[in-house]
């Protein structure tokens, strides 16, 4: 096989969730498309990978000086719930089951990975909280050993003088479990019977 299909190839299959077999399938697809998906492929990536970034307060991806989520006064319901990525901001968007504002952690502390707190983005929670009125922070992360300890450490890095309840996902979050993997009727569930941690 041509060297360059091989490198494309081989680019695709390092993407989570796509393995050699489905990289080929792609990459060969998109070379004998003739309606010219693969130039505007390279072109909107090209966009994407030049124009996106983190907003600086919570994380999620945007093109702006903050995410669409930060901007709207709407979601200022004192909620904001921790999740590990923006897969997890997909899902509950997609869902439509919380109407409050996102913080992405970025992770979850694992002495195994080497992920430690200061490879994490909560070092704006506290002013997070004070200057959004948040009462309640909701932990969406994986329900492991490594998302409990991360809660766990972001709760004891809050303190108790925030005046903020915690709450964590409830029924249905089945333990090792992950957003991207739980059907909407189950997130529904778990979210309206979050409980107090």
């Amino acid at each position: 096989m041509n060297p360059k299909i091989e490198k494309l190839i081989k680019m695709f299959a390092r993407l989570p969730r796509v393995g050699n077999r489905a990289a080929t399938r792609i990459v060969l697809a998109l070379l004998a498309d003739k309606t010219g998906r693969a130039t505007q492929l390279a072109e909107m990536l090209n966009d994407v990978a030049t124009t996106i970034h983190p907003c600086p307060n919570c994380g999620v991806l945007t093109d702006g000086d903050t995410c669409e989520f930060c901007r709207d006064t709407s979601r200022a319901n004192g909620c904001l719930c921790i999740v590990r990525d923006m897969t997890d901001v997909l899902v509950f968007e997609k869902s439509s089951v919380f109407h409050g504002r996102y913080h992405i952690i970025g992770g979850v502390l694992s002495g195994v990975a080497g992920i430690t707190p200061a490879d994490l983005n909560i070092k704006n929670l506290i002013t997070r909280i004070n200057d959004e009125k948040i009462n309640e922070i909701i932990f969406a992360l994986p329900n492991t050993v490594e998302g409990k300890t991360t809660a766990n450490y972001i709760m004891s890095v809050i303190g108790n003088d925030a005046h903020v309840t915690f709450t964590e996902l409830a029924s249905g979050m089945p333990l090792g479990g992950e957003l991207d993997y739980i059907d909407d009727g189950t997130l529904t569930l778990a979210l309206k019977g979050r409980k107090k941690l």
